[in-house]
């Protein structure tokens, strides 16, 4: 046997005599108990003989079970399992020992008496350290002024490897004082010395009771509507959270205090992951050059992202923020040094430098995600929507056709549908664009229309983030207002995939159910360990210009689809007019002339589902002296 690791030299030698001590110690216990203290003259005159051979075998198969290499910080039930084998082992030896000398030996209780009395010095010996140190490192913790009083939210496997893993580590601040578990069958059980207290639905209760500060949700994939529950339950009670967000298996390969991470938005959804990387498109990506419009935005960025992980190698970045384009660049040129990657600044209003771009890199797949998107600035300045997201749209499709691109993809919005704002006008016209040019081209045009992501830019998360960091209010436009979120690499991964599968002109992600506003605000407060209304005021300021409360996917001519992917639907629509040219042209010289009224009516026309939204006055709200009032005023960066 080599000595390598488990300890120096010494250390192992000294495990094994202290095993050989035990078992001689123990042997003359058990003769000393078998005999009332008076050991017969016969046995004593054999006792150090038979000491030294079971004392040699105790040590010989901890040699071979290894149990000299001991880790006093984590063995586990396995190691024991070890010992108990060892033990029985150098036992067997003794007595195959002893019937070959042609012994009587000691008397068989001896036997088994010492047997079990050496398992269980063994076993003290080398659990004693860490179980000592477990207690004292809790103890340590319950005294601190910097630890917290934490409870774990599943008793499962997972939760019993945290609080493992959390005993084991000195260098965090959480004292455990329990767990909270729906099955009813560990209701009292005691896991790694702590009790399952109750059932989630009792913990207010519970966490008042334990003064309990911080909450560690341990249930890998937890349904999001039970996550958005227990923060409803928790909304007056101040915690901070975590939570474990993979899988049991990827647990395995690290700490699980690790892979803990605080609880954000992306939890409340309730989404599977999607990753177009391990799709199979069916299309090698590595020889192909790529051409992504408002590359620097949230959408565009991860396009880009998710296309180089996925294998390609040329990527064509296009955007009128220069900064926000360098930075990109930067980023993925670290990510993925062996890719070539283009940073091309332009405005995709002008056809001259979009027709040069696409003569020069001539690209196969193209990703136009460039737009103005805030609803309300596009009301103040409906011919910059037109300009660039009817006509820009118009220009890239148009050379993407002219250059014999391979594939168009156009990134939508669910504010197309039925829009009631300028923004949403010009994205359907967008969409009709590239419907009529995949009906006359050979590219394969395909629009894809969803709703919002979180954390793009100018989103509702990271408003409530920046208005609950400053201490509030949050601004909400309506009680009732209600959106549909994906995050921004499903969102993608979808896209991608629509892009690649070739399943028609206008593909719709399947955004799962819509989520009130207002519910977000407040998750996201008591995430924040604050209280709703206590703490952070939410407000409400009333729907912005060109806002409605709910969003749609489909319109009525639209509502005939066809599943093609568990998220992907395939709308069934109906023809873009024949003049569509014409109109855009016309729409285009309204917005050059700055003929508000004409572009409007155009607008109208061209959209006949368009009907302008009116601002609401904020609903009233009832104060704490019980009057009804309206609080805050309202601003373009408020959110919902």
């Amino acid at each position: 046997m080599r000595w390598t690791s488990g300890g120096s030299p010494w250390r192992q030698t000294a495990v094994l005599l202290v095993d050989g001590l035990i078992a001689a110690a123990c042997l003359w216990f058990a003769l000393l108990l078998r005999f009332d203290g008076r050991i017969a003259e016969g046995y004593l005159d054999t006792l150090p003989a038979f000491a030294i051979i079971l004392g040699g075998y105790r040590a010989l198969t901890s040699l071979f079970f290894r149990l000299h290499r001991w880790s006093f910080r984590f063995s586990g039930l396995a190691d024991g399992v070890r010992v108990g084998m060892a033990a029985i082992s150098a036992t067997g030896l003794f007595l195959g020992t002893i019937y070959l000398l042609r012994n009587p030996g000691p008397p068989r209780s001896v036997v088994v008496l010492e047997l079990l009395m050496s398992v269980l010095l063994m076993a003290v010996v080398r659990f004693s350290p860490r179980l000592a140190g477990l207690y004292v490192g809790d103890w340590r913790r319950s005294r601190s002024d910097e630890s917290r009083r934490t409870l774990i939210v599943g008793a499962g496997s997972a939760g019993e490897m945290l609080l493992r893993d959390l005993q084991r580590s000195a260098d965090h601040g959480y004292h455990v004082v329990g767990f909270v578990d729906d099955d009813a069958e560990k209701r009292h059980q005691v896991l790694g010395g702590k009790t399952v207290l109750g059932a989630i639905d009792e913990l207010p209760s519970i966490v008042r009771r334990q003064r309990v500060s911080q909450i560690l949700i341990a249930i890998p994939r937890l349904p999001p509507r039970r996550i958005r529950q227990i923060l409803s339950l928790s909304a007056d009670l101040k915690l901070r959270f975590k939570i474990m967000p993979v899988s049991y298996v990827y647990i395995q390969e690290r700490a699980a205090s690790d892979v803990m991470q605080d609880l954000a938005p992306e939890d409340l959804l309730q989404r599977e992951p999607v990753a177009f990387a391990e799709s199979s498109c069916g299309i090698e990506l590595a020889e192909r050059v790529a051409l992504v419009t408002g590359a620097a935005g949230s959408i565009g960025s991860e396009i880009c992202a998710q296309l180089l992980d996925a294998g390609m190698r040329r990527l064509v970045l296009v955007d009128l923020n220069e900064n926000g384009l360098y930075l990109l660049g930067r980023r993925l040129a670290r990510t993925h040094p062996d890719a070539t990657i283009d940073l091309e600044v332009a405005d995709i209003r002008e056809t001259t430098r979009i027709g040069a771009l696409f003569e020069r890199f001539r690209p196969h797949d193209v990703f136009h995600a460039a737009a103005h998107k805030h609803v309300p600035l596009m009301e103040t300045a409906p011919g910059e929507a037109v300009k660039n997201n009817v006509l820009g749209t118009r220009h890239v499709a148009e050379a993407a056709r002219r250059f014999e691109a391979e594939r168009f993809l156009y990134v939508s919005t669910d504010k197309a549908v039925r829009p009631t704002s300028v923004m949403g006008a010009t994205k359907r016209i967008g969409e009709e664009v590239v419907r009529s040019l995949a009906r006359r081209s050979g590219t394969k045009f395909c629009a894809v229309r969803f709703g919002n992501v979180l954390g793009s830019a100018g989103s509702v998360v990271p408003i409530f983030k920046d208005q609950i960091a400053a201490g509030g209010p949050v601004s909400v436009t309506h009680p009732e207002v209600r959106r549909y979120f994906m995050t921004i690499p499903e969102a993608v991964a979808l896209v991608l995939q629509a892009a690649y599968g070739d399943y028609g002109e206008l593909c719709v992600l399947d955004m799962g159910e819509q989520i009130r506003i207002v519910d977000l605000a407040r998750h996201m407060i008591t995430m924040s360990g604050l209280v709703p209304d206590v703490d952070i005021p939410i407000v409400f300021i009333g729907l912005r210009p060109g806002e409605k409360l709910f969003e749609e996917l489909l319109t009525e001519d639209e509502e005939r689809t066809r599943r093609v992917d568990q998220k992907i639907l395939v709308a069934d629509c109906p023809p873009p007019a024949i003049d569509l040219e014409q109109r855009i042209s016309a729409l285009g010289d309204a917005a050059a002339a700055e003929d508000l009224e004409l572009l409007l009516r155009l607008l109208r026309d061209l959209v006949p589902s368009y009907l302008p939204a009116q601002a609401e006055p904020p609903p009233a709200r009832a104060s704490k002296a019980g009057r009804a009032d309206a609080e805050g005023p309202a601003t373009w960066a408020d959110a919902g």
